[in-house]
């Protein structure tokens, strides 16, 4: 169900700020922003470093459709915690592991950004 990381959520203060100080220290290029956040590509991978205001982190799995992995996952013990919503690249949920793990699931099925 899991395909691969696509990106680690990082909540900063100032997008600004926080996004010359990646590319700065860190060595990471600026992939997209919009008004709440800003994707950084991480060299040798498509996976992103995603420094955002609205407070939100964590590692974010791909998967092929949120609404049934969501289904698949709470049938096998997952504990839904954020019902999906609409995310600009497709849907977005968040779950718990019976271990009490949050397991943040993405998919793409809007298409990729631009």
């Amino acid at each position: 169900m899991l395909s691969k990381i696509d990106c680690v959520m990082v909540p900063v203060p100032d997008l600004v700020a926080a996004a010359a100080y990646y590319e700065r220290v860190f060595g990471l290029a600026v992939n997209w922003r919009d008004d709440t956040s800003v994707g950084m590509r991480l060299p040798g991978s498509d996976a992103e470093v995603v420094l955002n205001i609205e407070g939100i982190s964590g590692v974010h799995y791909l998967v092929n459709d949120v609404l049934t992995a969501v289904r698949e996952a709470t049938d096998d013990g997952c504990t839904l915690v954020f019902e999906p919503f609409d995310v600009v690249i497709g849907k977005c949920a968040v779950l718990e592991d019976p271990f009490g793990n949050r397991v943040h699931l993405i998919d793409m099925t809007k298409g990729r950004r631009d």
